[in-house]
């Protein structure tokens, strides 16, 4: 089992004796432990993580694996699956009347099932039926497989969240991306081995905790990076120095801080605080470099929609996403500001907004990532945090026709999945004629993550993290299983 020593996470501070403490020294130089990070950069040393097994050194996988990295798209809200991505010939036909007893609403949240304005239509030698307003996605329908049969345990966001990123609808607990970092390590030196790329302009909804290792190792955490501006906050000083001073400042204050670690051996917290650092002095040339889009052709840039004010956000994320696994970064989550799939009011407008935004970006990567010969090796998984329901929801005097909206549903919806050894053409499961209900390889959250694990060469029963006195798993209680019908 993967299972390293546990951390310890009180630091002591004690002080290094004589006129001048390290507490001192390190106020006078301003640098604290940042400066580390430089003093890395200009002289490596061993890294403080790697001599006790903790860090993000690579490791290999427990067994042959097709994927060696994911890009996740989550779609905060819960995208409506049968206008995207599940078509219900029935909602049409009975539009606007009550749902049927045997699929009716369990909660009395809605009054009249709520046909799709949208039209589905078969794409690729498959025929997989995709939305009308999904073309770009659509267009690599051969490549794709749709998990029509997803179900979850909770119709609030926060919990489903929680639950589709870590497993349990309770906070607190590790990202799967930090299950992977933690698994795998990182390929790149250079690189974080888990990196969220939040939208400029407004975090998700539950903000920072979206790619928290939990009660993992901080080393494991997602690092954010910014898609506009400075990549990463506070790489460098705010006011240049000659080398000299950089090198004495910096040199001092890594024999201190050598000098604390030395005498507390087994403090975990602090061995990844300063493999963190070194991380971030060693990221001041990689990051820079690995996010600078300019370096891309017109073609590039213009096939992610960077010329166009609707896609240029979400593409340039979608870009920089490509660069990172590119250079070995393990697992990429993209998000979008808030909740913007969460259509109580007016689907129709909400939807095309957001397929408008994201739709051709996300074509474009999958496409980018076949031409560079990386889509066998990273795993793309889109969805939200569950679907809407099949009916419309009247709120107030919003029951005017085009401005219906869905509510939140939990019972049955749709993700899809492509490249990294997922055979793709295919919809796996179903949900009954209307969309209501999970009916057919009803697919739990703890099954999909088993799966992905599994396509990293990680196997989720073993894949083990002790804590508070118990061996915990990304899957937990559940008895997961890996759809091998969605391997290829």
């Amino acid at each position: 089992m993967f299972r390293p020593v546990q951390p310890i996470f009180p630091i002591a501070s004690t002080p290094a004796g004589g006129l001048v403490t390290r507490r001192s020294a390190l106020a006078q130089l301003g640098g604290g432990f940042a400066g580390l990070a430089m003093g890395s950069l200009l002289a490596p040393a061993e890294p403080a993580a790697a001599a006790v097994g903790y860090g993000l050194d690579q490791r290999s996988p427990l067994q042959q694996s097709p994927a060696r990295a994911v890009i996740q798209l989550f779609m905060h809200g819960g995208p409506s699956h049968v206008d995207l991505l599940d078509p219900k010939p029935s909602l049409t036909r009975y539009h606007g009347t009550p749902p049927p007893a045997e699929v009716g609403d369990d909660e009395n949240r809605t009054k009249y099932l709520l046909g799709s304005p949208f039209r589905f239509r078969p794409h690729g030698e498959s025929g997989l039926e995709f939305s009308e307003i999904m073309p770009g996605i659509a267009a690599h329908a051969d490549s794709i497989t749709v998990i029509r049969s997803m179900f979850t345990e909770h119709r609030n966001h926060e919990q489903a969240i929680w639950m589709a990123n870590t497993g349990l609808i309770r906070p607190g607990r590790p990202n799967i991306g930090s299950w992977v970092a933690y698994g795998l390590g990182a390929e790149t030196d250079d690189l974080p081995g888990y990196v969220a790329l939040p939208d400029p302009v407004g975090l998700p909804v539950d903000g920072s905790r979206n790619w928290s290792s939990g009660w993992l190792p901080p080393v494991f955490q997602g690092t954010a990076f910014r898609s506009q501006g400075v990549p990463v906050l506070h790489l460098k000083p705010k006011r240049p120095r000659t080398d000299a001073v950089t090198q004495g400042r910096l040199g001092l204050l890594q024999r201190l801080n050598r000098q604390h670690q030395a005498q507390r051996p087994g403090e975990l917290e602090l061995d990844a605080r300063i493999a963190n650092f070194e991380l971030a002095a060693r990221m001041q040339l990689s990051a820079t470099d690995a996010l600078d889009l300019t370096s891309e052709t017109k073609e590039t840039q213009s096939l992610y929609g960077l010329d166009n004010p609707t896609t240029k956000s979400y593409g340039r994320r979608c870009l920089m996403a490509r660069r990172l696994v590119e250079r070995g970064v393990r697992f990429v989550q993209l998000f979008m500001r808030g909740q913007p799939w969460d259509t109580h009011t007016a689907n129709t407008a909400g939807l095309k907004s957001c397929c408008g935004q994201t739709d051709g970006p996300v074509g474009a990567l999958l496409t980018d990532l076949k031409r560079r010969g990386l889509f066998d090796s990273t795993l793309v998984l889109w969805g939200g945090e569950f679907g809407r329901t099949p009916a419309a929801e009247l709120r107030g005097s919003n029951t005017a026709r085009g401005n219906e909206g869905r509510d939140h549903h939990p019972y049955g919806f749709s993700v899809w999945l492509a490249g990294g050894g997922i055979k793709g053409g295919q919809a796996y499961g179903t949900t009954d004629d209307f969309g209501y209900r999970s009916i057919e390889n009803r697919t739990q959250t703890a099954n999909l993550h088993a799966t992905i694990l599994h396509q990293l060469g990680l196997d989720h029963e073993t894949l083990v993290y002790s804590h508070n006195g118990r061996d915990e798993r990304l899957t937990d209680v559940y008895r997961a299983t890996i759809i091998r019908e969605l391997l290829g």
